[in-house]
Formats: C-alpha cells, structure tokens, sequence
C-alpha cells in the first residue's frame, strides 16, 4: 500500500500558481525584510534607516535609532528595545572617552 499525499486531503487542490507564489514571496520578502512594519514601513518618512542615512549615523548611534523607535513593537518589550538602546548609547559614549583620551 502506498501513501497517496494527495488522498490525505481530498478537499485541497494542491496546484500552485507558481507566478503568483514566486510574486506572493517578493512582496513578502520586500515588506518583511526590506520595510518592517515594526519601523513604520517604506511610506514613513521616519523609518528607522532613513534617518540614519540621513544623519550619516555610524553602528552605534545607528542602532540606538532603531531600538528607540522599534520599542513595544517587535515584541511585546518595549524595556528590553530600550535597554539596548542604552547599551548601544554608553558604547559610544565609551569610544568618544577613548577618542579624547588619545
């Protein structure tokens, strides 16, 4: 007896349109990796990245943006997003000490 996949669920039609799925997957894909809905998406003039971008920011003050304005939204903690925010914001804080310091 074999196993017949399709006989398992005789009310699914298990034909892919793969067009469709392939542009399902760059929409996805595009709004999931590209434009976050936790940053706002692409139509906020506020996202995260355009506001680094526009200041230039480097890794640490760059990160500090993000956490800050992706707080309570990622996930339900909006104390761990700013806790690392304020992580990010005493690492420059540090490289700015050593900066003078040479």
């Amino acid at each position: 007896m074999s196993w017949d996949p399709l006989g398992a669920y005789p009310d699914q039609d298990f034909r892919h349109d793969t067009k469709r799925d392939l542009e399902d997957l760059g929409r996805y894909h595009h709004n999931s990796v590209d434009h976050p809905d936790y940053y706002g998406g692409e139509d906020n003039p506020y996202e995260d990245i355009k506001i680094i971008e526009a200041y230039d920011l480097n890794f640490s003050l760059g990160n500090v943006i993000k956490y800050v304005l992706r707080a309570g939204k990622k996930s339900e903690s909006a104390i761990e997003d700013l806790e690392k925010a304020a992580r990010y914001i005493q690492f420059q804080i540090d490289y700015l000490r050593r900066q003078n310091e040479e």
